[in-house]
């Protein structure tokens, strides 16, 4: 496969194929399972090849029949998969889970989503430093990357640490934190914000930062990490905050009907990074990327298909107080409101609202 030149955003990190139970309980008493893939970069790349990005995803796969349905599906999004790496001596890692939350904390208790994962010694884990091409990471305006690659293996690690020193010629460099507990047995999680002081955008959930570090709110984490020119702190139903030069922007999250709380934060980073490509207010970046969880929170997969760049713009432009009134509902991706012929906010949004609370 050729790789295409001049992207947007070169995502790296491992993606499998994942099973969704085919009705809620423990995995114990699920009788079968929906195949789909899940990955959290490979998320991210989807969603801005869908939002009109110029996304590629870089990673490794086995050369089996796992690795072609996720290459397929992937680049069925409109992605750059030509740098992918088929292992013919390693598998394709794959992970099933049940449609509850995703667990922040080892002893999450009761009533939490269950994930299981089967990739230790997959291809991806095989990633380092001297696998992955500079050409391929740094074609983009943007680089991003998680904590999850780094503990997969020691050449992961090793690949981490070298994408996120700071370096002459270097893309913006986007690391969502990402922390899963299930990975970082015995290992210190601490390393997750010594990379994530090497980067340039950095996004971390408030309670992902208590559950690793033991930082306790947004300006805590914003002290801890003072090197990123930008840090974003999602906050769950609260919202977000952003701290970027020099300011402190946050904006509350929309009410959402939630079908499932998976990829969430993978679509959220995606609508960010979407709005900053084009320059977007500190605000509207925050907009877009609740715009885009909101999508994925309302789907029960991974990934969702994003509203229209119009019907998203739309919605980040309303007022305070109606960006305060908007709820989400099952499908609302799919009901394009009509905008006002001077491009103001939205006629039809009580409309739709109203639809939305009735579901």
């Amino acid at each position: 496969m050729s790789v295409t030149p001049n992207v947007d955003v070169v995502c790296l990190g491992e993606s499998m194929v994942t099973f969704v139970p085919s009705r809620a309980g423990r995995l114990a008493d699920v009788p079968a399972f929906h195949r789909t893939i899940g990955g959290a970069e490979s998320n991210v790349a989807c969603t801005l090849a869908r939002t009109g990005h110029r996304a590629r995803w870089v990673s490794r796969v086995g050369a089996d029949s796992f690795g072609d349905h996720l290459v397929d599906t992937i680049a069925g999004t409109g992605v750059d998969v030509g740098a992918v790496q088929r292992d013919p001596h390693r598998p394709t890692g794959i992970y099933f889970r049940t449609a509850g939350e995703r667990v922040t904390t080892v002893d999450a208790g009761p009533g939490r989503g269950e994930v299981v994962y089967y990739r230790k010694g997959s291809a991806a884990s095989a990633l380092s430093p001297a696998l992955v091409r500079r050409a391929d990471v740094w074609a983009g305006r943007v680089l991003h990357l998680t904590g999850i690659t780094c503990a997969l293996s020691v050449t992961c690690k090793a690949l981490m640490r070298r994408l996120t020193h700071r370096e002459p010629g270097r893309p913006l460099v986007s690391f969502d934190v990402n922390h899963r507990p299930a990975l970082w047995h015995g290992a210190d999680p601490w390393l997750l914000a010594e990379l994530a002081r090497g980067c340039d955008l950095v996004f971390v959930g408030e309670d992902e930062a208590q559950a690793a570090w033991g930082l306790a709110d947004a300006d805590a984490i914003r002290a801890a990490l003072p090197e990123p020119a930008t840090v974003v702190v999602k906050q769950g139903a609260a919202g977000a905050t952003v701290f970027s030069g020099g300011e402190r922007v946050h904006v509350p999250a929309p009410a959402v009907d939630v079908v499932a709380h998976v990829g969430a934060g993978d679509a959220f980073a995606a609508g960010f990074l979407s709005a900053t490509l084009r320059e977007l207010p500190l605000r509207d970046r925050l907009r877009h990327g609740h715009l885009l969880a909101a999508a994925a929170l309302t789907v029960p997969g991974d990934l969702a298909p994003p509203p229209a760049r119009a019907h998203a713009d739309a919605l980040a432009a309303l007022d305070d107080a109606a960006w305060g009134r908007l709820r989400l509902g099952l499908g609302w991706t799919d009901r394009p409101l009509d905008a006002r012929p001077d491009g103001g906010p939205l006629a039809g949004l009580d409309r739709v609202r109203d639809r939305e609370v009735e579901r």
